[in-house]
Order: C-alpha cells, then structure tokens, then sequence
C-alpha cells in the first residue's frame, strides 16, 4: 500500500483519537508552578525518566476542562489521578522508544502543525496564539506538547499501521459472508470500557479483571453513567472520552463485539466480553445505513516522495523535487525517476504508478494537489504527513465501482480492525517490558 492513500482513513480517525485523549486540551489554562523553593515529587519513574506532581497536576487541570465541554462527568480526583498517570506513562514510554529509533520532528513541522491547528480554530497564527495567551496557557509548553503529538504520530504510522497488511484472499474471505456484504453500509456509535489483563496473567488476576468487570456492569445496569464509569475504571485507549469509540464499521470491529452488537438497541449496554486483552463492556449508542453512489471520476496518478530526515531537512527534500521535475519536464522519464528516487516503496518500483484513484482515497493534501491538475501536468512539491511529493496525473475517468467499492471498504475496514488489535498488543507489550514504579501509594 502507497504511503500517501488513506487505506487508513479510519486508522487515520484513531490515530486522531488516540492522541487527542494522551494530550487533551491543548487551549487549557495551566495551573500555577511550585514556587521557588518547593520540591516537586516525583511520582513514577519511567525507564530512566520520571512523571512529577507538577505534570500531573497540569494534565489534572487540562482534563477537567476537557470533561466538562464535552459535559462527561469527572470522577473523583483520586480516580482520575490514577488513570492520567498509567495514560501518561504509555505516553512516556512511547516518547522514548521515537527517541530511542531516531524519530525527529524538525521546528518545521511544528509550525505547520500549529498552523492546521489555528485554521480549525479559524483563526490565524498570531490570532491562535493570543487566544494561548488569554486562556492561560504557556506558548512554549503548547509548541512541545505539539512536537510529541506528532512524534508520537510517527511512531505508531510505522510501528502499527506500516506494519499492517491486508491480503486479497482477506479481502474475498470477507466478502464471501453475505451478512458482511449486507452490512458494508451500516455503522455504529458505540461506547467501550476495557478492563485489561497482563499478557501473563495468573489465574487470580484474571478473576479480579472479571470480578471488576461484573462490578462496573452492576454499576450499568442499576443506572450508572457510562461515560463517567469509563473515564474512572476503563482502561481502553478511549477513556478518557468516556468509552465513545465514535462511528464504525462492522470490518472495523472484532467479531466478538459485532456478535454483541447485533443483539442491542440504541441505549442498552452488553454483557461482559473476554478476549485475550481483557473484558470489555459496550454500549450501543446509535446505529445507521448509508448508501453511497457507485460512479465516481477516478484519477489515474503517480509521485514521487521524498521524507525528511536527519540527514534530509525539508528545504534538501523540496530542491532535491523541484530538480527532478526540472529533469521531467526537460524529456526524463518519470517513472525511471521515481525509481530511482521515490522513498514510497509500495509504488516506487511501479515508476511511481498509484493506479486510478477514487475520490477520498488519499490523504486531503494530495487530493487537493492532485484534483488540481490537468493530464500530463506536474505539480509543485506537495507537503503532507508522509513527506514531500511530486504528483503527476495520467488521466480521469467515469468509473462504476461497485464491486471496486465494496472491496476496497472491505480493505479499508479489516485494515483499521487489525491496526486497532495490533495497537493494543503493541501497547500492552510496551508497558509489559519496561521498567515502571509508582514512588507514591495514593496513586497505585
């Protein structure tokens, strides 16, 4: 699979979710610092770093804020203290692990990140940084909470999602399950509270990730908050958003929730699910159809990309594209440049051919650039998360895909179930073999 087409658009979608609940609310007012003099506890040590009272009492602070807009109910402080600290060191440890395998983030990509921020907040980049400014909130520490998201980014973009394939014989195994053809339209809103157990668990661990579970069910049952009951005990990478996985796909979710889904209503929450991670409970939050037109314009494209790096910067990446399309526009061939040249392996060896593309297929920067162009013609160098490319379009054309339509969602779908399982395997396994110690008891 290229690296630029969204056959990741709902790993795009958790991705974006993920980071959003490992660093909430980055427009918060941070709370005061220690004064001179006191001594700010350290309360775990991660590898050879630490978490301190200071930065959990700014995460504290900035999720409260973001509870309350998104009107989730907080849970005592002690629970969730407790939860920011585990989420914070996953966060940690993933930090490390990008330093520790030369995962940079250049002060450009900074910039651009922040401006996509001020543009979502329609405003400019001065107007966004005023708005830091009068919410309480320090430039400095929003730019470095901004560099980790996108370090982080990177680190799952290769450990999970370039580590995930989907073959042609998934793809037709999937759509052989007429339930499965039927269903490729539908999608639900649903709520999730993992109680997860170590990939070694004893057998009395287990009963007491079980026993919690059927406790948190009673909650439910007698009235309960979901959300609420979410942020304080689940420990799902969702949360801190009170279990709310958002829309999915049945492709998207294991079978064993799709086995529970099947059966609820809008409002009513499952029994207790076990799978290897640990126990789940799920809430159906609403269910939909949605019928798609079959034709569509497709666009037959190639490109060369470029990533920076450290031994690259983006200004080397974008003259380096700007003379090879000196090169194709004076008689090269492209395709022997993208040979040569391209850092996208999954086309590179195909002279740089995409195929033909259908609408929302890539990533919206490419698109943009690519719907842009007429046959034949080359574009600028073209920046998105994966680099730098060169586009050129071959061609357009009507195309029915109805049957193209439904493998490709079938793709996209088993694509973002798996990633979601791997994420959680990886995630586990990180923590698993990392040295960790909670120094202060009230946190444990």
């Amino acid at each position: 699979m290229s690296h630029v087409a969204k056959s990741a658009a709902p790993w795009s979608a958790f991705i974006a979710l993920l980071l959003s609940l490992m660093f909430p609310s980055l427009v918060s007012a941070a709370p005061a610092r220690p004064a001179a003099g006191d001594i700010d506890r350290i309360l775990v040590v991660v590898n050879d770093d630490v978490i301190t009272e200071t930065e959990l009492a700014d995460r504290l602070a900035q999720t409260k804020k973001q509870l309350a807009a998104e009107k989730i109910k907080t849970p005592p402080d002690d629970i969730l203290r407790k939860q920011l600290l585990d989420r914070m060191v996953l966060e940690r440890l993933q930090l490390q692990l990008a330093a520790q395998t030369g995962i940079r983030v250049s002060e450009a990509d900074v910039d651009q990140a922040i401006e996509s921020i001020a543009r979502r907040n329609k405003l400019g980049v001065e107007e966004f940084r005023k708005a830091l400014e009068r919410s309480g909130m320090d430039v400095t520490a929003h730019r470095a909470q901004t560099r980790d998201q996108l370090i982080i980014q990177q680190l799952l973009e290769r450990e999970i999602n370039n580590r995930v394939t989907v073959t042609e014989s998934e793809v037709a195994h999937f759509l052989e399950n007429p339930q499965n053809r039927a269903d490729m339209d539908v999608t639900y809103n649903l709520s999730h509270i993992l109680i997860g157990i170590p990939e070694s668990a004893s057998p009395e661990a287990i009963q007491a990730a079980k026993k919690r579970a059927e406790d948190i069910r009673r909650q439910l049952k007698a009235g309960g908050d979901f959300e609420q009951i979410a942020v304080s005990y689940s420990q799902g990478a969702d949360a801190l958003k009170g279990g709310g996985l958002g829309w999915k796909k049945p492709g998207e979710l294991p079978e064993l929730f799709l086995g529970a889904l099947k059966n609820l209503s809008p409002g009513d929450v499952s029994d207790i699910l076990r799978s290897p991670n640990g126990f789940h409970i799920l809430k159906l939050n609403d269910k939909r159809g949605a019928a798609q037109a079959e034709a569509v314009t497709q666009i037959h494209a190639r490109h060369i990309l470029l990533r920076p790096s450290e031994i690259q910067s983006l200004e080397d990446a974008r003259q380096k594209l700007l003379h090879l399309r000196e090169r194709v526009e004076n008689g090269e061939d492209f395709a022997a440049l993208a040979r040569a040249h391209s850092e996208d392996t999954a086309s590179a060896a195909s002279g740089g051919d995409l195929g033909w593309v259908n609408p929302g297929q890539m990533v919206p920067e490419f698109e943009k650039a690519m719907n842009a162009l007429k046959p034949n013609e080359l574009s600028q160098p073209v920046r998105t998360a994966f680099g730098l490319h060169l586009i050129q379009v071959l061609g357009r054309r009507t195309h029915d895909i109805s049957q193209e339509r439904l493998e490709g969602a079938a793709r996209q779908q088993i694509h973002a179930r798996k990633a979601d399982e791997r994420y959680e395997q990886w995630a586990r396994q990180l923590r698993d073999e990392a040295f960790v110690e909670y120094l202060v008891d009230e946190t444990n």
